[in-house]
């Protein structure tokens, strides 16, 4: 079993939306833009996660999300890590929507919801690293 402390979290920086559009969409040119887009495509819709400044106004979009990456590579037979981190903030009453991708998860919380988030993450031993700007170094925020 991992620990906090294996698995740092950085602060993705700008805000995401999540979006829906009619199944049968294409993948539109403005979803591909950013640090991190993802589409996923069922028989009801195609949802989109990107940049919010992308997604134009009259697009279907739940806005406001900030994004947390887990740090490196995450090998498949690992187990608990996402559990671990949607129990600290179910705990801390704060919702959240969740991107996996073969290397790694992304948990996504409402900025509203930002700085509880974060508290009661560091509370229970999570490094998170901010990336402030493209050429700026990174900042760890203290626990």
């Amino acid at each position: 079993m991992t620990t906090p402390k294996d698995h740092p979290l950085r602060l993705l920086p700008g805000r995401l939306g999540v979006t829906r559009l009619a199944v049968d969409s294409e993948l539109p040119i403005w979803a591909r833009e950013g640090v991190l887009w993802a589409a996923v495509r069922t028989r009801q819709e195609l949802s989109i996660v990107c940049e919010e400044r992308f997604v134009p106004p009259e697009v279907r979009s739940e806005r406001g999300w900030r994004g947390l990456q887990v740090e490196g590579q995450l090998d498949f037979s690992l187990l608990g890590i996402l559990a671990g981190i949607a129990t600290i903030l179910a705990e801390a009453g704060v919702s959240i929507f969740v991107i996996s991708t073969y290397d790694t998860d992304y948990v996504m919380v409402k900025e509203s919801a930002l700085e509880r988030a974060l508290n009661a993450l560091k509370r229970a031993g999570y490094l998170i690293i901010e990336t402030v700007g493209s050429g700026d170094p990174d900042v760890y925020l203290p626990a």
